[in-house]
């Protein structure tokens, strides 16, 4: 029996359709699965090498590349807290050894509940509102420790469920324009005449 919903597996194979090449669905594809499980199960990882036409190695491989894909468990809500020079700066340090101590976790760590999983990051290009962090890519900037307690809490009681979706959701709306696989092949979008009806 597939791991893969047939839902995730319909979607990744409309991705196949949109490209010349199946593997380059990859990634895509990846985060199909991450929606599906919030990571990439091993079970996923071999269902995906399947469908895009490589080995479970290289699909692992690619996969443990990207920070937004993760091939072990983390939290409902990932928290990555960015420590580059503007955040820096502006006390990110002081903030994360805050954050650690309010989760009880250490930068890589996740709570002992699966709720958050807390990483150090780079630099998640929000510069002008440092310190910030990212909860499953939805930003919180100008942060200060007790308003990354409130954060947390908020998170915690469901307050943000309508801003912050599960780890491993990109987007709650699925494309309805654009380039669509229609039975099994890429079909060219509507086009429009000047008055905005379609052709």
């Amino acid at each position: 029996m597939p791991h893969l919903s047939e839902d995730v597996i319909s979607r990744a194979r409309a991705l196949v359709a949109l490209y010349p090449k199946p593997r380059s669905a990859l990634i895509p594809i990846c985060h199909l699965a991450q929606e599906q499980d919030g990571w990439l199960r091993p079970e996923a990882i071999e269902e995906i090498a399947d469908i895009v036409g490589v080995t479970p190695a290289e699909v692992l491989g690619t996969a443990s590349f990207y920070d937004l894909l993760h091939t072990e468990p983390v939290g409902k809500y990932v928290i990555s807290l960015c420590t580059n020079v503007a955040c820096m700066l502006s006390g990110a340090y002081e903030l994360l050894e805050h954050s650690e101590k309010t989760l009880k976790i250490r930068a890589g760590g996740t709570t002992s509940d699966g709720m958050f999983t807390l990483e150090e990051a780079e630099c998640i290009a929000d510069c002008n509102n440092a310190p910030c962090i990212q909860v499953n890519g939805r930003y919180f900037g100008k942060l200060s420790k007790s308003d990354f307690d409130k954060l947390v809490e908020d998170l915690r009681n469901g307050n943000l469920d309508d801003v912050v979706p599960p780890h491993g959701t990109l987007c709650r709306i699925r494309r309805a324009v654009g380039l669509e696989a229609v039975n099994g092949t890429a079909a060219r979008p509507a086009q429009r005449s000047r008055r905005g009806r379609k052709k």
